[in-house]
């Protein structure tokens, strides 16, 4: 009983081991398929996003598009691999199959395959563009890269990926119009300061502040907005290009502080809080 087992057993390790003495090589060459099929997949990418650089003058879409031609082309590679290993019934049914295979896939990698939609549509309808400034679900930040499942933004010195699905259902604010960006902020000062002065010296600060724009369809504006027992609001604000220094940070921040320093020397009077404080009798 004993030496039938063990001959059986012996007997099964030499198909095993005729069977993986048979099949090396062809793992060995679908190794080798698949690696220079990487390899020039990545080539396909540089060269299909230079020459769509080149042509289309949108480097957001040819990024995109040269990303969609390496993963078709690595989709091809793995069914040659599958058919180089043996397994071409199982590639020609994964191939014929198809429909019930994107089904299934599809149901589970839900998020995945949704992202990818997403990420076409953003890439063909263009709603911003490399280095624009864009806000989403209460995230701020530069344009870095769109890709195949998320888009890559830059904010205070921290690299964000957002889900591209998340940029077609929520709400997208582009700060960004062709590398300009609209900003605007409030001022509030003491209803006793004479508004006119005031006025006049939030747009002589604009005017000489490096960076700020006074062409011609992007003015500088400064306005008394609202009023109130607390004070006089005036609204500013001015156009800045994003692709030049300074930041828009930087330029808003100088513009807050040379209106601080003008106010003083102009004596214009900020907003003040009076606190009465009433002391009751002794009984």
């Amino acid at each position: 009983m004993l030496h039938n087992f063990v001959s059986d057993l012996i007997e099964h390790l030499k198909n095993y081991y005729t069977d993986l003495v048979d099949l090396t090589p062809k793992i060995i060459m679908a190794v080798v398929v698949f690696m220079i099929s990487w390899f020039i997949a990545g080539r396909i990418q540089v060269f299909s996003g230079n020459r769509l650089r080149g042509k289309m003058h949108d480097p957001l879409l040819a990024n995109f598009l040269s990303r969609l031609f390496r993963a078709i082309f690595m989709v091809i590679a793995f069914l040659v691999v599958l058919n180089i290993i043996g397994l071409k019934d199982f590639a020609t049914s994964l191939a014929a199959g198809a429909g019930i295979s994107a089904f299934v896939v599809g149901f589970a990698l839900k998020d995945i395959g949704e992202n990818f939609l997403a990420g076409i549509l953003l890439a063909f309808k263009r709603p911003f563009a490399i280095g624009e400034i864009i806000e989403s679900g209460g995230i701020k930040g530069t344009v870095v890269e769109l890709n195949l499942r998320d888009t890559q933004v830059r904010s205070a010195g921290k690299n964000i990926y957002i889900p591209n699905a998340l940029l077609v259902k929520n709400v997208l604010i582009n700060y960004s119009q062709e590398n300009y960006l609209y900003q605007d902020l409030q001022v509030n000062i003491d209803t006793s300061a004479k508004i006119d002065l005031a006025i006049s010296t939030v747009l002589d600060v604009l005017k000489s502040t490096n960076g700020i724009l006074k062409d011609k369809g992007r003015n500088i504006s400064a306005q008394a907005s609202a009023i109130s027992g607390n004070g006089v609001t005036i609204s500013i604000s001015y156009w800045i290009r994003t692709d030049s220094s300074p930041s828009d940070s930087e330029i808003k921040s100088n513009v807050i502080l040379k209106i601080m320093d003008s106010f003083q020397q102009q004596s214009i009077p900020l907003p003040t809080n009076t606190v009465e404080i009433k002391q009751s009798p002794l009984s």
